[in-house]
């Protein structure tokens, strides 16, 4: 776990909500730079949460880019609020987004999420997602959307596979026509957090069934 905030109290305070957690979250390096992410020992993590506003510039859109674009978990943490920005952080990949004053509880379950490929959808990025109407939605088979909303709710695809009576190659390919199908649109969805927003943008599953 690498902790990116330019305030040190937050860094602080980050910390020690994780070592308080039920399962303990090492955070391996922290600061008030994304190269923390990028050398030894923040390299090897896995998990990034990023403060989006870091110094005077204007918010790193690009650094979350190139962590997401690395394989990175990245879960942005910032003091921005508004939809837009939101909206935007999926877009570009991240595992999910929350504002700080959603405080502990979520921050700690969203990097445990993230830490296990899992979606999580915290208060103000389910109002975001509630708020966007989206005219541009793919047309999905009704199988590509059973297979789609059963890997949201399974631990892994191999649950699914069992319970839809498919193969996981099968369930691999479904899963691949429906990324497919988003990024012919324009809505590219790399990630299982970044579908999981497609979907209850399009009302294919709620908030409350996640």
């Amino acid at each position: 776990m690498v902790v990116i905030d330019d305030h040190p109290a937050i860094l602080a305070g980050i910390e020690a909500w994780y070592a308080a957690s039920p399962r303990p979250i090492t955070v391996v390096a922290a600061g008030d730079s994304v190269r923390e992410a990028w050398t030894e020992p923040g390299s090897t993590a896995d998990v990034v949460v990023l403060d989006l506003q870091l110094g005077q510039g204007g918010p790193a859109f690009g650094s979350l880019r190139r962590l997401v674009d690395a394989g990175r978990q990245v879960v942005v943490y910032s003091m921005r609020d508004d939809d837009k920005t939101a909206l935007n952080c999926l877009d570009l990949g991240a595992a999910t987004f929350l504002t700080k004053s959603e405080g502990r509880q979520h921050l700690v379950e969203a990097t445990l999420a993230a830490a296990d490929d899992r979606p999580y959808m915290p208060p103000a990025l389910a109002g975001a997602l509630g708020t966007n109407a989206r005219p541009d939605r793919p047309q999905l088979s009704v199988r590509e959307e059973n297979v789609l909303i059963e890997w949201f709710q399974s631990e892994s695809k191999e649950l699914v596979a069992q319970r839809l009576g498919l193969s996981v190659r099968t369930v691999n390919s479904y899963l691949d026509r429906v990324r497919i199908k988003y990024a012919n649109v324009g809505r590219p969805a790399r990630t299982k957090a970044s579908l999981v927003a497609r979907a209850v943008q399009d009302g294919l599953v709620d908030v409350d069934d996640l």
